[in-house]
C-alpha cells in the first residue's frame, strides 16, 4: 500500500510541470497555447533579480529570459513590476508593449508603445513594434511611417531586414507600390543576415520564386509562421486571394503563435471573412 502511494505521488509530481505551464493565449478558434518548461535561464534570471531587486536591467533580463519558454504573460508582469520602480524608462514600455502584442492585448500594447515613443522617439524597438501593431490593425500608412523611422536605427542585419520587409509590405498594402519598389531598389538592407526576412526580401525583389522561399531546414514553428505570412501577403498584393488565404492558414497551423507572421495572419483571415 505504501509503495502504491509512493508511485501515485511520483506520477503526480512527474506530470505536474507540464500541467502547470500557464495558458498564454486562446485563439479565436478556441485553441489554447501554453508556455513551455523553463530549462534554467528563467530561474537564473529570477535569482539574479532577487539579489538586486532595484536593478532595472535585471528585470529586463528576466523578461527576455521568460520569452524563450514563451512565458509572455509572466514577462508582462515582470515589466509591470519594473515600471513601478522606473515609470519613465522607455525600454520598459518597449518590452511590455512587445509582450502585450504577443498575447494579443493590442490596446495595452498600443498604450505602452505610444508612451514609450513619447519618451524616446528614436528607439528602434518601440518604432518597429509600433509598426507591427499598426499593420495588424490595418493602419498601413501609419505602419509604413513607423518602419521608415525604425529602419535607420536597426541595430544589426537581422533587424534591418525585418524593418525593410515590413516597410515594403506596409507601403504595398497602403497602395503605395511605386514607393515600395523604389525603397527596395535602394537596397537599404545592406548588412549580412540569414533571418527569414532576408529570404522574403529576395521574393519581393524577384530574385527567387515562391517555390524557393522555403528550405528543407525551415521546420521551426516560428519560421513556418513567418515565411508563410510573407508569402501570403505577397500573393495578396498580387491579387491572388485564394493562395494568400491558404498561406495565412498555413502560418496559423504552424503553431508558432508568438510570431508576428502568425498574429498578422490571424488579422488577415479575419479581414477576409
Amino acid at each position: 500500500m505504501r509503495r502504491l502511494s509512493y508511485l501515485i505521488a511520483f506520477t503526480v509530481a512527474a506530470s505536474a510541470p507540464a500541467a502547470a505551464q500557464s495558458m498564454q493565449y486562446r485563439s479565436p478558434a478556441g485553441v489554447v497555447y501554453r508556455a513551455h518548461v523553463d530549462t534554467g535561464p528563467v530561474a537564473r534570471a529570477k535569482h539574479a533579480l532577487a539579489d538586486d531587486p532595484q536593478n532595472i536591467q535585471r528585470f529586463i533580463q528576466l523578461g527576455i529570459a521568460q520569452s524563450s519558454p514563451r512565458q509572455m504573460r509572466e514577462a508582462v508582469q515582470t515589466f509591470t513590476r519594473a515600471l513601478a520602480i522606473a515609470p519613465n524608462d522607455p525600454m520598459l514600455y518597449r518590452w511590455r508593449g512587445h509582450r502585450n502584442l504577443s498575447v494579443r492585448n493590442f490596446d495595452g500594447a498600443m498604450a505602452d508603445l505610444t508612451k514609450g515613443y513619447g519618451l524616446d522617439s528614436l528607439n528602434y524597438g518601440i518604432l518597429y513594434h509600433l509598426g507591427v501593431l499598426r499593420f495588424v490593425r490595418g493602419d498601413f500608412n501609419a505602419a509604413a511611417d513607423a518602419f521608415a523611422r525604425a529602419q535607420p536605427h536597426a541595430p544589426d542585419g537581422g533587424e534591418l531586414a525585418g524593418a525593410t520587409d515590413w516597410l515594403w509590405m506596409s507601403l504595398e498594402r497602403a497602395g503605395r507600390g511605386a514607393e515600395a519598389t523604389a525603397m527596395l531598389a535602394r537596397r537599404p538592407d545592406n548588412l549580412p543576415t540569414t533571418v527569414a526576412y532576408s529570404k522574403r526580401l529576395k521574393l519581393y525583389r524577384g530574385e527567387i520564386g515562391p517555390d524557393a522561399l522555403f528550405a528543407a531546414s525551415d521546420t521551426s514553428d516560428v519560421d513556418v509562421a513567418t515565411l508563410s505570412f510573407g508569402l501570403g501577403n505577397w500573393y495578396l498584393v498580387k491579387g491572388d486571394t485564394a493562395r494568400a488565404r491558404a498561406q495565412f492558414k498555413r502560418s496559423i497551423q504552424s503553431g508558432g503563435w508568438p510570431a508576428f507572421g502568425f498574429i498578422a495572419s490571424e488579422a488577415e483571415l479575419a479581414r477576409m471573412w
